[in-house]
C-alpha cells in the first residue's frame, strides 16, 4: 500500500521490546527506496518523543512493511475470556489476550512480556489485523 503525506498511519514495531505494539504516527514523506528493502517513509510519531529533545516529537524512516492505515474506529464493547484486543498502554497499542473481568475493567495477558494487566473499558479496542488491504479481526482470522 502506498502513503502519501499527511496519512495517519500506525507503526508496527518489530524491535526487541515493541513486539506486538501499534503507535500512532503521521506520514511526512516516502523516502527513496534503499537497497533491495522497498519502499521506505519518513513519519513523525503522534505520542513519542525525541530522546535528545522531549519537547519535538520522534520522527524516523520506517520500512513500508511496519506501516498500516489506522484500524476503523469502533465504539467500547464489551470483550469476552481468550478474545484478543489491544489495549492502550506506553504511548501505543499493545497486543494482548483478554483472560478476564467485567464491563469496566479487564484483566489483560500480554504473551510478548509474560505480564498480565488490568485495563479500564476506554483503554481497550478489538484486535485487528491489515491483511492483503483489508481490515481482519482475529476471531475471523483463526476460522
Amino acid at each position: 500500500m502506498e502513503f502519501v503525506k499527511g496519512d495517519q498511519v500506525e507503526v508496527c514495531s518489530k524491535e526487541d521490546g515493541f513486539l506486538g505494539s501499534y503507535f500512532s504516527a503521521t506520514v511526512l514523506s516516502k523516502t527513496p527506496e534503499g537497497s533491495g528493502s522497498g519502499s521506505c517513509y519518513k513519519v513523525k510519531y503522534k505520542n513519542l518523543v525525541s530522546e535528545e529533545d522531549e519537547s519535538h516529537r520522534l520522527i524516523e524512516i520506517i520500512s513500508a512493511d511496519e506501516l498500516r492505515p489506522m484500524p476503523p474506529k469502533s465504539l467500547p464493547v464489551v470483550f469476552h475470556r481468550h478474545e484478543k484486543v489491544d489495549a492502550f498502554d506506553k504511548d501505543g497499542w499493545w497486543v494482548g489476550e483478554v483472560t478476564g473481568g467485567r464491563s469496566d475493567l479487564y484483566s489483560i495477558y500480554f504473551e510478548t512480556t509474560g505480564e498480565e494487566l488490568k485495563y479500564p473499558l476506554y483503554r481497550l479496542r478489538r484486535h485487528l489485523e491489515w491483511v492483503n488491504g483489508d481490515w481482519v479481526s482475529s476471531a475471523r482470522r483463526q476460522q
